[in-house]
């Protein structure tokens, strides 16, 4: 009997709460709405506070509440791991607010809402490259900030998914056997990323990528795209005397050799070879 009591008032004392709630949204009291949806953020609740402080926000937007209630619509949002629109509110803080309170931390939030809503790095890197920009904002702004690090730890793990990305699509292209594109991609993704940890298997996929593409050209063509990958191959060699693809590129060089009627009993160094 007491559960069934217990239970009883516990429906009635949620019912009279949700039935406040609804009343505070169609409330015109806006005072009384800032100060609730205060208490609601303050409280951890994050829907209905994001819902009370998108209605009032427009009321107090030019007032002197504005700035706080701008800056708690965001990190509401981002409470709810909605980054897309916290790093709208947090911009739109940066934005309006140029001497605020929040600004530094404003600032970091936005770039950091971008660096949460960057996919993996075979997606779109849209984002991935707004936050970069974002976190380089933010280092000229404030370049003494106790985030300075953690913004620079931030944009090298961005930087390498940029990489990963280049990476994946240009080796997507010889994956695919076409050649041609994929030399293009190989080659401006070396160009880009010159320091990258896929140097030695780009260079690799590039030099075969020249190879079969001679290959399997018209013969018209075939001995200009052979002497491009001999070329190649001298940058490859100059540079990974000592590659883990050894074996596969000594083979692409001894059919380049043969169709270009080179001695491939001399010295494979390019100085062996350009006599």
């Amino acid at each position: 009997m007491r559960i069934l009591i217990s239970i009883s008032l516990l429906t009635m004392m949620l019912a009279s709460s949700c039935g406040g709630y609804e009343k505070l949204l169609k409330s015109t009291d806006f005072d009384l709405k800032r100060d609730k949806a205060k208490e609601y953020f303050e409280a951890g609740k994050y829907i209905k506070s994001t819902e009370l402080m998108e209605q009032i926000l427009p009321r107090f937007r030019a007032s002197e509440s504005g700035e706080e209630i701008t800056w708690m619509l965001a990190q509401s949002y981002y409470g709810m791991r909605q980054y897309d629109l916290a790093g709208t509110y947090f911009q739109s803080y940066v934005e309006q607010f140029g001497y605020g309170k929040h600004l530094e931390d404003a600032t970091f939030m936005s770039a950091l809402c971008d660096y949460k809503s960057a996919p993996r790095a075979e997606l779109d890197q849209a984002n991935t490259q707004t936050a970069i920009e974002g976190f380089t904002i933010f280092l000229a702004r404030f370049p003494h900030s106790s985030r300075a690090e953690e913004c620079k730890r931030l944009m090298t793990e961005l930087q390498e998914r940029l990489v990963e990305k280049s990476y994946m699509s240009a080796k997507l292209y010889y994956d695919m056997k076409q050649y041609k594109a994929a030399v293009t991609a190989l080659s401006n993704s070396l160009k880009e990323y010159s320091e990258t940890k896929y140097r030695e298997e780009m260079m690799y996929l590039k030099l075969k990528s020249l190879f079969l593409f001679a290959e399997n050209s018209y013969d018209i063509r075939q001995k200009e795209r052979y002497q491009a990958t001999l070329d190649d191959y001298y940058s490859f060699m100059e540079e990974f005397p000592n590659s883990i693809y050894a074996k596969e590129v000594k083979k692409i060089y001894e059919d380049t050799a043969k169709y270009l009627k080179i001695d491939t009993g001399a010295a494979t160094k390019p100085e062996a070879n350009l006599q």
